[in-house]
Formats: structure tokens, C-alpha cells, sequence
């Protein structure tokens, strides 16, 4: 059964400019030929397309190509572990909703999660730390590969794949990366940035994807066109920009660290004070004051912190999984007091 407390592969923060992107995440949209889309699918079709693909992913097949995949319906979840599933970004919001049909796959560190009849019949998500796309699309397609030799895929020549929303229509393929850039944000830079992503056929989210706000300077950027792109211009595409917003923000974080000084190095200070001696944090504040906390850490302003602990409280200060740690359903303000306690603990330890 899932360990909802343990670290998913994402939350490493290692690997290339790991100090800017905190992952790349490949997902793929798939749907099974000849049957209609999830939503106009009764309880009883869901279940049977449901029995079809947990066939197919505990087939010889794809235990040989994928290692041991674990499948987990919803339905045998508790609305508290269905949360955590959606702070770590392994299950959508919609997802978590339940339902005897839905169901998540879960392998390889949690880097793989298969989300199945969600908006789509399957949904093949690959997640790994920082910028690396090229190798999370090569174990997602391994993953879509696997699962086609045992599965038929809705296809048609002219358009690719078919999927439930237009816009996933042709290769199916969302590719995206979550970025910290709080000195682009601080110098006032951001928005003028992101906003002209547009232009080059990328979108911007914030921390849970579509309809999400952006907190803490996290920004998820992924792109728009499905259609009429082959995968790897696509991902080669977005990798190229975020090698561009990696640049404006280093440049950004060098201008702060010339033009701030001792204010940049106070601002720090003052989140590290919060965060180890606050009685109380929101989710919101907790976020914000962490965010400045990594970015002291990467100016090297702060030492002795792990950046892994910073990506792991990201996560695990989330209402879910903050109750899931203490054990216990928890009111808002209880939560708040308790998140205090978790963020002071977890990082007085690195001293």
C-alpha cells in the first residue's frame, strides 16, 4: 500500500538548475478506441473500462517493462489520503472527487502516476526534479508504449490521439515545468515576463495547475498546442524558454543581491525568524515566508539548510497532509498552529 508520507521523486531537489525549477512534469492524455469519454460514461461502463486497464497494467507486458505499478482505487481511500495524493501533484482536484471507477497507478518512486478515468480514460504523468523534460517524456513514453502494446488507443490519422478536450487533441501531450522565481517577482519583472509566454505558445498556472493561484513565487509554465507539433518540439520548445527564464531570473536575483544588500539579507533573516519561532502560520503565509527562505538559501545568504526539506514542508504543510502527520482531523486554526510547530521542528533540526 502507498506510503502518502513518504517523499515522491520530485522533492530530490537535485539535479540541473534545480535552484530555479522545482520539477518537470510530462503527462499524456489516452483514450480506449470505440468508447465513449469518461463523462458520458455511466457507473457500470466507467468500471468496466476501469477492469480493462488494470488489466493491461498487471499483464506480464508491462511488468517487465515497467517494474511493479501499484493500482489503487479511490473509492478505498479516505477524502484525507485523496488530498495528500493531490498536494503531492500526483491526482487533479477533479480525481480526488472519487468514485468506484476512478483509480490511480503509482511506480517508480511515485515519479509515475496514471490517473484513470479522469477527464480521459488514462492520464500517463511522469514528474521528476528539476529541468528534465527530455528524460521525463522518455519514461513517460516508455510507460504509453507498454500500455499500447496491451491496450487500443482512440486514433484517428488526421488528428492523433482523441482526447475529451479539444485542446489536448493531437500528440495529447502537456509538458510543463514548476518554477521559483521570487526575484523576477521582486523586482517587478514577472509579470510582463509570463504574460508574453503566450506568444510562444506556453501558458502560465500557479502551484495546482488550471485555476490555481501562483503562491510562494511558483509558477508553472506548459504548453498550449497539441496539435500539429511532434513531441519533442514541443518539449524542446519549453525547455528552451526555461532555460531563458532560468537566465532573467539569475540576472534578477544578482540585481537584488547589488541594489538591496542588507535589505535582501534582513528580509531573509526575518522569514528564518518566522518560520522557527511562529506559533501560527497559514498555509499561504508559511509558503511566501519559504519561498524567501530558498532564495536566501540560494544566494547563499543562509547556510546549513537542505533544499530538500524546503521542497518536502512545501508539500507536507498542506491542510491533508499535515493532518495525515499528526494523526488527527484538525480545524483551520489548529492546522495553523500545528504547521507552526511542523516548519519550527524541521528545520531547527538542520542546526
Amino acid at each position: 500500500m502507498v506510503d502518502f508520507l513518504a517523499k515522491s521523486k520530485w522533492m530530490e531537489g537535485s539535479g540541473p538548475h534545480a535552484d530555479i525549477v522545482i520539477s518537470s512534469r510530462i503527462r499524456l492524455a489516452r483514450n480506449l478506441k470505440g468508447i465513449p469519454f469518461p463523462q458520458l460514461l455511466g457507473e457500470q461502463q466507467l468500471m468496466e473500462v476501469a477492469a480493462k486497464i488494470r488489466k493491461a497494467i498487471e499483464s506480464p507486458h508491462v511488468a517487465k517493462q515497467l517494474g511493479n505499478l501499484e493500482y489503487i482505487s479511490l473509492d478505498a481511500l479516505t477524502p484525507l489520503d485523496r488530498q495528500i495524493l493531490v498536494e503531492k501533484h500526483l491526482i487533479s482536484p477533479q480525481l480526488a472527487e472519487g468514485g468506484g471507477a476512478k483509480a490511480v497507478v503509482l511506480g517508480n518512486e511515485e515519479a509515475i502516476s496514471i490517473m484513470v478515468n479522469e477527464e480521459d480514460h488514462l492520464r500517463i504523468q511522469c514528474i521528476l526534479p528539476a529541468l528534465q523534460l527530455h528524460e521525463a517524456w522518455r519514461i513517460a513514453n516508455t510507460v504509453d508504449d507498454a500500455l499500447e502494446h496491451e491496450l487500443d488507443f482512440a486514433f484517428a490519422e488526421r488528428c492523433g490521439y482523441l482526447t475529451s478536450c479539444p485542446t489536448n487533441v493531437g500528440t495529447g501531450l502537456r509538458a510543463s515545468v514548476m518554477l521559483h522565481l521570487p526575484g523576477l517577482v521582486l523586482t517587478k519583472q514577472a509579470g510582463k515576463i509570463l504574460a508574453a509566454l503566450s506568444k510562444v505558445g506556453l501558458t502560465v498556472r500557479g502551484l495546482y495547475g488550471e485555476g490555481s493561484e501562483a503562491v510562494g513565487n511558483l509558477f508553472q509554465v506548459s504548453n498550449q498546442i497539441t496539435l500539429g507539433q511532434p513531441e519533442e518540439e514541443i518539449i524542446s520548445n519549453l525547455s528552451s524558454v526555461s532555460k531563458q527564464l532560468i537566465e532573467q531570473e539569475l540576472a534578477a536575483r544578482e540585481a537584488l543581491l547589488n541594489e538591496w544588500g542588507l535589505q535582501l539579507e534582513d528580509r531573509v533573516g526575518r522569514a528564518f525568524g518566522t518560520l522557527t519561532n511562529a506559533r501560527i502560520l497559514s498555509s499561504e503565509e508559511a509558503i511566501g515566508l519559504l519561498s524567501e527562505l530558498r532564495l536566501g538559501l540560494d544566494l547563499r545568504l543562509i547556510k546549513d539548510i537542505d533544499p530538500r526539506v524546503i521542497n518536502q514542508l512545501m508539500v507536507i504543510i498542506q491542510p491533508a497532509s499535515l493532518q495525515k502527520i499528526f494523526g488527527t482531523a484538525m480545524p483551520p486554526q489548529e492546522r495553523d498552529v500545528k504547521r507552526a510547530e511542523l516548519i519550527s521542528t524541521k528545520l531547527r533540526e538542520q542546526y
